[in-house]
């Protein structure tokens, strides 16, 4: 492993305007002047949420896939996000990892927000996806996830953690910013990973308000990049491997983790 450059853009989420956000997202983009490795998007960056997939989704070779590779081609770096994607006649609140190759993985989100009303919209996802980038082990996941601890646990086996680095891509209120704070340094703790959780500012059609408070964790629990409340920003933090790995030696919870299987 060597060090990750990682970049998190927090913006402002036009309602249901594709194209506004799409030109907003490319300026944003090109704010982006240091050589990076990854960068991070908010949730449903395309329309805000919750959107009907019926009238928003797009499929695999649609217009939003095709901005990405071509953002990703021209940062020469991987790009993800979440937009509300089609496949196989079925809807998802579709998380994105694109390659600058053009290649890509896609993750569906687990948790549909229930009490907003997005499992009546899109379909949970089934199966969790762990990417690698430059010798990294990475677990992206979406919002809502953020409160479920067992989907996101790490494991170990063979010496071996399952993951080095987890993030969550959000739209997360401002009402319930204790909750976004608790648990992304939890997480980074009790799994003894690099965590990000990258969040929208901004107000919905909804009237829901949005501070991003969109952030950095390392495996002590400490944040070591913040970008500003109520602000759009684009971050730019490099993850260092090497004191990850020290304080795994010296702290080696994974070997005293409790083995356990999630039934869908």
């Amino acid at each position: 492993m060597k060090n990750l450059n990682i970049t998190y853009i927090q913006a402002d989420l036009k309602w249901e305007d594709k194209e506004a956000n799409l030109q907003h997202f490319s300026e944003l983009l090109k704010q982006v002047k240091t050589e990076t490795d990854l960068i991070l998007l908010p949730e449903t960056f395309t329309t805000a949420f919750p959107v009907d997939p019926k009238v928003f989704a797009e499929t695999e070779d649609g217009p939003t896939m095709q901005w990405l590779q071509y953002q990703a081609k021209a940062k020469d770096a991987v790009i993800c996000t979440t937009f509300p994607l089609e496949k196989d006649g079925h809807y998802y609140n579709s998380l994105v990892w694109m390659r600058p190759d053009g290649s890509y993985e896609l993750y569906f989100k687990r948790h549909t927000f229930t009490m907003g009303g997005e499992d009546k919209l899109v379909e949970r996802g089934e199966k969790q996806l762990v990417v690698e980038l430059n010798g990294w082990k990475i677990r992206p996941m979406v919002c809502y996830d953020i409160r479920f601890p067992v989907w996101a646990r790490n494991r170990f086996k063979d010496g071996q953690y399952e993951y080095d680095l987890a993030f969550y891509l959000a739209n997360f209120p401002d009402s319930r910013m204790n909750v976004w704070h608790t648990l992304l340094q939890a997480r980074a703790i009790e799994n003894q990973a690099y965590w990000i959780g990258v969040n929208r500012v901004g107000e919905d059609a909804n009237e829901l308000h949005y501070s991003g408070d969109s952030q950095v964790i390392n495996s002590r629990g400490e944040v070591i990049s913040k970008a500003e409340s109520y602000q759009e920003a684009v971050m730019h933090c490099t993850l260092e491997a090497e004191p990850l790995q020290r304080f795994r030696t010296k702290f080696p919870l994974g070997p005293d983790w409790d083995g356990f299987e999630i039934r869908m």
